[in-house]
């Protein structure tokens, strides 16, 4: 098969030609259909944290991804060939003690594919069973790869009641972007978005947000407030990571209110933690993936009944040979691009 593989422990990734897996009993091969890049892909490809290193080389990434089942493992129950599958890449043990009180995203034996797992930036991937979420129609194929980011921004957005709320979603990121569409069909009565990329603030109004500011310009925390309500934003969804934007997002939220930790920083933060925090009640929640699988049939609900079109965030295809097109306009200065989708 093809596969896009890292090679080296530097930047970039190879096209070649790699073996097909063979997989094991409670595994299913997976033909995969369409795979998009998520920020781990990113990091891999950059080469740009110990956090993504990967376990040996050459080793094939891609944690988004979809495709059609064409072998089964003995032990693989309820599958057949032929089932279309999205894939939840958290591969989850089931023991310990955080998979048996329904925190499987969270597991202590968390291993991820794409990461410590070979990934779906191939042709064919071998998935554990009981990762795979099987579609009952076709009627989300085309936007099957891009199912567990979704997912997790319908986690990290509906994890409270947002009727009649005012949402911050700091970072027009594809995940916050999904999280603007999600916030205003969870019932938000005004959904703000920030980012300093022109063309990801037009995509976020396209997404359902009723403003898009650019945190970098002065005054924008005034701005939100007075869009927001003088007492500040009920729900802060921060997907970036940058410091800027937290302190920014802490500021801008109303004491008592939910700030929701989603993106990763790159580098140590310096917090008024008394000030911020503390002594403004700030509700802090941290989000790390889906809720494996009541995220996903949330999303599917979400999805099915016409409530969020993710569709207008993917904004390119590339074939799985032109995969360094992807990755340098997601690298570019501009960035003008929402999710990307590469197919073999």
């Amino acid at each position: 098969m093809k596969a896009i593989v890292k090679t080296s422990r530097a930047r970039g990734a190879s096209y070649r030609d790699a073996e097909v897996p063979a997989i094991a009993k409670d595994e299913l091969l997976v033909r995969v259909t369409a795979a998009s890049i998520s920020p781990g892909d990113l990091a891999i490809h950059n080469h740009s944290g110990p956090d993504f290193a990967t376990p040996t080389l050459p080793f094939i990434f891609g944690e988004e991804f979809c495709g059609e089942v064409v072998e089964i493992g003995s032990q693989a129950k309820g599958f057949d060939k032929g089932d279309f599958v999205s894939v939840e890449s958290h591969v989850f043990c089931g023991v310990c003690g955080q998979c048996r009180n329904d925190q499987r995203h969270i597991c202590q034996n968390l291993r991820v594919i794409g990461r410590d797992l070979p990934g779906g930036f191939a042709e064919y991937a071998a998935v554990p069973a009981r990762c795979a979420w099987k579609h009952t129609d076709d009627s989300l194929k085309d936007i099957g790869a891009v199912m567990a980011p979704f997912g997790s921004a319908v986690h990290a957005v509906l994890d409270e009641d947002l009727v009649g709320r005012a949402v911050v979603v700091s970072g027009c990121s594809p995940q916050g972007l999904f999280a603007a569409a999600i916030a205003r069909a969870g019932g938000a009565k005004k959904v703000v978005a920030l980012d300093p990329s022109d063309y990801r603030r037009r995509l976020a109004l396209k997404m359902g947000a009723d403003t898009a500011l650019n945190p970098s310009e002065a005054g924008c925390l005034q701005r939100i407030t007075r869009l927001c309500g003088e007492e500040g934003a009920d729900a802060v969804i921060e997907m970036s990571g940058g410091p800027k934007a937290i302190s920014l997002g802490l500021k801008a939220l109303r004491p008592g209110g939910r700030f929701v930790a989603f993106g990763l920083p790159v580098q140590d933060l310096s917090l008024d933690y008394a000030g911020d925090i503390v002594r403004r009640g700030i509700r802090l929640e941290g989000v790390s993936g889906r809720e494996i699988f009541r995220s996903w049939y949330k999303m599917e609900s979400l999805l099915k009944s016409g409530a969020v079109d993710p569709r207008p965030a993917v904004t390119h295809r590339f074939q799985f040979k032109d995969f360094k097109k992807a990755f340098a306009l997601i690298n570019s200065k501009e960035k003008k691009c929402g999710k990307i989708v590469l197919v073999p």
